[in-house]
């Protein structure tokens, strides 16, 4: 069997909304294989940590990594309790990004999520801050 696939997907905006950017960091047996950040324009927070995640999850696509196991790890509580189906989402937007979050899970056969404190993420976040400092 093949090892475990970590993922830290982090988002973030400064002001809520304001310039937003998101990043993942792929990391297997003890290494990162792949980083990745995008800077979004103007949006919230959290939409910000769903593009983080579903742009993750597009590359584990893109890199046939679906039967692998993996573990998706976030520091927003919130997405992971939406994804996870603890809370609702309601906001329109949000919505939108859950579904294609759901779409995109559905093609896993081995895929966890865990809530991290923002200690515990701070690769991604360091590559979300330099996004938008690259931003002005």
């Amino acid at each position: 069997m093949a090892s475990q696939i970590e993922i830290y997907t982090d988002g973030g905006s400064r002001g809520n909304p304001g310039p937003s950017a998101c990043a993942f960091v792929v990391i297997k047996e003890g290494s990162v294989i792949h980083e990745e950040s995008a800077f979004l324009g103007e949006g919230t927070n959290n939409n910000a940590e769903y593009q983080g995640l579903i742009n993750a999850l597009r590359w584990l696509t893109i890199n046939g990594k679906q039967k692998e196991t993996v573990v998706i790890y976030m520091d927003s509580e919130l997405v992971v309790r939406q994804v996870k189906g603890i809370y609702k989402v309601k906001h329109p937007v949000m919505k939108m990004k859950h579904q294609e979050v759901t779409g995109l899970l559905s093609q896993f056969s081995h895929l966890t999520f865990q809530n991290v404190p923002r200690l515990q993420n701070a690769h991604p976040d360091r590559l979300v801050n330099e996004e938008l400092d690259k931003r002005g």
